[in-house]
């Protein structure tokens, strides 16, 4: 399990200041799950922005309203704006490099 919480009740104040890194994932869903140990290792490393998960099932409609259409599906907000996403399985290297291109 993830040490990355879940930031779906508060979402837009999480997203509104700085750069936010938001996992938008499924407990069924494979890749999903072998993505938490990544975000971890990524959240540890880069302390400058913050991580966090919303669950597609518990929340459609945020999903909905930033496009998720697969999942897993990393959004990079900085300051509110969308400015960036990885979507699918990615390694540490990847993930980090595109948060920190936005820091």
């Amino acid at each position: 399990m993830s040490n990355v919480s879940d930031v779906a009740k508060n979402f837009h104040q999480f997203i509104g200041d700085g750069v936010a890194v938001v996992d938008f994932w499924a407990p069924w869903c494979g890749p999903c799950r072998m993505l938490a140990p990544i975000l971890d290792e990524v959240a540890a490393k880069v302390t400058e922005a913050k991580f966090g998960k919303v669950n597609v099932d518990e929340s459609p409609e945020l999903a909905k309203r930033y496009q998720v259409m697969s999942i897993p599906n990393v959004c990079i907000f900085k300051n509110g704006q969308l400015v960036d996403r990885v979507i699918g399985l990615c390694d540490a290297e990847e993930l980090q490099s595109a948060v920190q291109k936005h820091l």
